[in-house]
């Protein structure tokens, strides 16, 4: 099968896809026979799936059943949230490409966060950074969920220390390399890391209700993980908040396709559901 370029500079296919998913699953735990099922039972397309396919696969219902709703972007008010834009999730480096990569590739996910980061800086508008990071005295506690214990068997988002940044350039626990020039531009504001999927345990709150934020676009990794527990989160909080759902991605396993999952609970409970373009082109209009 013929290899496929895909938006994030990475060189994918359905084989290393194969490979990263065995190599990921084995190291946590997972029988041979498991990943095999992963395999034949995921590939609802293929690596080589385009951006329209990936839409038409995931499109919005004909006739939806729920009243329409939107989120109007306000200046000052509005900023733009992004869940772990890291190595480990978005690059074909990192120890989940072999279960994410299919989505990150269908959904050209790296592409359009960096559009959305561009567009931001663009208007000035705030950008929050809610990292997921796990340090040594992490890999101690005495009990975890079925995906803690993957994330901490492949030594996911792993630091030395809380105190350092010793062997964090180009780690899996890094920054995407294209993201460097918006995350450290001294203006974005990096929050204290999450542990398992939502903020409830970082300062993301505290950090924008401080610069008096109450609406957030989203996006980030993984879909129905980290950002879809950050929408919960700060709906629970009281922020509106749309989803751009073209920024993220989500794990492709035997349980099911995370993507779709998320995008179901998308359409039922955020603020606005939107596509990359269109974030881009509200963000531009609200400078």
């Amino acid at each position: 099968m013929e290899k496929t370029t895909g938006q994030c500079g990475c060189d994918v296919s359905p084989e290393k896809i194969d490979q990263s998913r065995r190599r990921l699953l084995a190291n946590s735990g997972v029988t041979l026979a498991a990943a095999t099922a992963a395999v034949s039972t995921t590939m609802v397309g293929s690596a080589n799936a385009s951006t329209d396919e990936a839409a038409a696969h995931y499109a919005d219902p004909e006739n939806p059943g729920l009243p329409d709703v939107d989120m109007e972007i306000e200046t000052g008010r509005t900023a733009l949230v992004i869940v772990d834009p890291q190595v480990d999730f978005l690059s074909e480096e990192g120890v989940t490409w072999g279960v994410v990569g299919e989505s990150v590739t269908e959904q050209q996910t790296v592409d359009n966060i960096e559009k959305l980061f561009a567009a931001a800086k663009a208007v000035d508008m705030p950008v929050f950074i809610s990292p997921h990071y796990y340090y040594p005295h992490d890999h101690k506690w005495k009990f975890e969920g079925r995906l803690e214990k993957t994330m901490h068997a492949i030594k996911m988002f792993d630091r030395e220390s809380a105190l350092n940044v010793d062997n964090f350039d180009g780690s899996g626990a890094d920054w995407m390399p294209q993201y460097k020039q918006y995350i450290n531009d001294g203006k974005t504001v990096i929050c204290s890391p999450h542990k398992i999927y939502g903020p409830a345990q970082n300062d993301l709150n505290l950090q924008m209700r401080k610069q008096g934020i109450d609406k957030v676009i989203l996006g980030g990794m993984s879909a129905n993980l980290c950002v879809q527990a950050h929408l919960y989160e700060m709906l629970e909080l009281g922020y509106e908040v749309a989803v751009v759902r073209d920024a993220t991605a989500g794990a492709k396993v035997p349980e099911g396709d995370g993507y779709l999952a998320a995008l179901i609970n998308y359409r039922m409970v955020a603020n606005g559901v939107w596509w990359t373009e269109d974030a881009v082109t509200r963000i531009k209009a609200s400078a």
